[in-house]
């Protein structure tokens, strides 16, 4: 209370008062981040999916064929990838591979699709080979299949490794 009557009580303008801008600020902010967040989904670049298959989706199940999984499992199939010295080969560890047919070893970058690669893996007397250089900074998520994708064995190739096993997705029986 004033105790003065004479001296004029001093209005101050709203807009002077930090309570104002705080109304008009968060939402305004909010807003701000809905709108940028919403350009960033639409325009981000390539496919965010960790799991290369082809999908179907039927109302919200998600299917997938397992067949190829499936006969790599029944013929006990799996491998060892290893790079050095800028190739790439891979060598049987167990099951009956047609050592005459060339191979494909897809490596699936983890989080950007533009990544990804596909290495023609040629016979050799052990297995398979390819001279190319693989980025190991950084994880792969890593298939091996013949070129009719007849079975596919998998793994994951973590940075800073020389080598993986690849082997069926699925377990035996």
């Amino acid at each position: 209370m004033n105790d003065n009557p004479e001296s004029p009580v001093q209005k101050r303008s709203p807009w002077r008062e930090p309570m104002v801008w705080l109304v008009f600020a968060i939402p305004a902010a909010a807003v701000f981040a809905s709108f940028a967040l919403l350009y960033e989904s639409a325009h981000s670049s390539g496919n965010n999916d960790l799991v290369p298959d082809t999908v179907q989706h039927t109302a919200q199940i998600q299917t997938t064929d397992l067949t190829p999984d499936a006969r790599a499992q029944q013929l006990h199939l799996s491998a060892v990838a290893r790079t050095a010295k800028g190739t790439i080969e891979v060598d049987p560890v167990s099951g009956e591979f047609d050592r005459h047919a060339p191979l494909q070893l897809l490596l699936h970058h983890p989080t950007a699709a533009k990544l990804d690669m596909v290495v023609e893996l040629a016979p050799t007397a052990n297995g398979w080979s390819k001279a190319q250089d693989i980025d190991l900074s950084h994880d792969w998520n890593v298939q091996l299949t013949p070129a009719n994708g007849a079975w596919k064995l998998h793994g994951r190739w973590i940075a800073r490794q020389q080598a993986i096993y690849l082997h069926p997705a699925i377990g035996s029986d």
